[in-house]
């Protein structure tokens, strides 16, 4: 599906398939590193795709079999910035873009996930995983830290298994990743698990999905208090929208609700 909307570049591959828009990193030689025009054409598709109401989920991965994201490219001249002067980095835009989305990001982590790479697998709501896939946090290895990675991965794992991940730069398997829920789900065909979870995940109400992104994200680094107040108004403005409507009448009515999107 043609989208004029949306563009991609030789390094960036944005397709909208159906109501699903895939973000795929085609730089397959390079390992799927992150380039500043990847970065840059990831935040532009993900804020984009926010105004399109058809658009129901966003996938991310990478091209080929053997790379999700190798993290930054390190053969770059500038691979960290392009610019001391500018306070917002490529990367750092792209974390933003992500935790202001809506729309639910699912990672699709068709092999080594490493650096970098870790932190679009973080920014995302869900993962599905290879079984050959890697992950890991390599920086150390080259002098530097994962430290734009901490924002987005520092409460998803415990906190011993991320400092061992930093501190050691030594990788984890896919089981190892399951286990410590960096993925929701390891499979011989990543292909087939991810188009099972786009399922349960888009025959549900779209207005529900999307203020419940929304409330979900910003309890997160709330204190009881600030969360329990906030989530007691917005159920109320959950009940008001059509899909709640609809969905109460279809429980009662013992029929699939027919969903409007708001």
């Amino acid at each position: 599906m043609n989208n004029p909307i949306f563009s991609s570049t030789p390094e960036l591959s944005v397709e909208q398939r159906g109501p699903v828009l895939w973000l795929t990193i085609t730089r397959e030689e390079r390992r799927n590193a992150m380039s500043h025009g990847v970065l840059a054409g990831m935040t532009q598709a993900i804020a984009s795709a926010q105004g399109q109401r058809d658009i129901r989920a966003i996938v991310i991965t990478g091209a080929g079999v053997k790379a999700f994201c190798a993290g930054v490219d390190l053969q770059s001249a500038q691979a960290f910035t392009t610019d001391y002067s500018e306070p917002h980095g490529h990367l750092a835009q792209l974390l933003r873009a992500a935790r202001a989305s809506y729309v639910p990001l699912i990672a699709r982590v068709n092999g080594a996930c490493m650096a970098g790479g870790m932190g679009l697998l973080a920014m995302c709501d869900m993962a599905v995983a290879a079984r050959h896939a890697v992950f890991g946090l390599s920086e150390v290895k080259v002098g530097v830290f994962p430290a734009q990675v901490l924002s987005v991965l520092q409460h998803l794992i415990p906190r011993r298994t991320l400092n061992e991940m930093c501190l050691t730069g030594e990788p984890i398997t896919s089981a190892q990743a399951l286990e410590v829920g960096l993925v929701n789900y390891v499979d011989d065909d990543v292909d087939a698990r991810l188009q099972w979870l786009l399922e349960r995940l888009l025959d549900k109400s779209p207005a529900a999905i999307r203020r419940g992104l929304y409330t979900l994200k910003k309890v997160e680094t709330m204190a009881f208090e600030e969360s329990i107040s906030f989530t007691e108004s917005q159920i109320a403005l959950f009940t008001l929208t059509d899909d709640a409507k609809e969905g109460q009448k279809a429980f009662q009515e013992k029929r699939k609700p027919n969903w409007v999107g708001h």
